[in-house]
């Protein structure tokens, strides 16, 4: 119920986006799963894009090749297509 409101009054007040952004960041370790989350920190969204740092040029390969994963696993965690790219750094 009080969830629902929430909900809501944040789309009413243009935040909704904002607030799912904010959700892939902080639930980054449950989103891609530990091993992912001990080499890779979610950075910054931008228009959509999500920039990720990574520990190493074999991660960043590695995640690179399971791009299209990664935005379909953040998308289904937020309910929404909020993520449509991801850049690993």
């Amino acid at each position: 119920m009080f969830h629902d409101a929430l909900k809501d009054f944040a789309s009413s007040v243009g935040i909704s986006r904002k607030l799912r952004e904010y959700n892939i960041v902080t639930s980054w370790d449950n989103i891609v799963g530990t091993q992912i989350g001990r080499v890779a920190k979610p950075q910054r969204i931008e228009r959509g894009v999500l920039f990720v740092a990574v520990e190493s040029a074999p991660w960043r390969a590695e995640l690179s090749m399971r791009r299209r994963e990664i935005v379909q696993r953040i998308n289904e965690s937020v309910g929404k297509k909020v993520i449509l790219d991801i850049r690993f750094r």
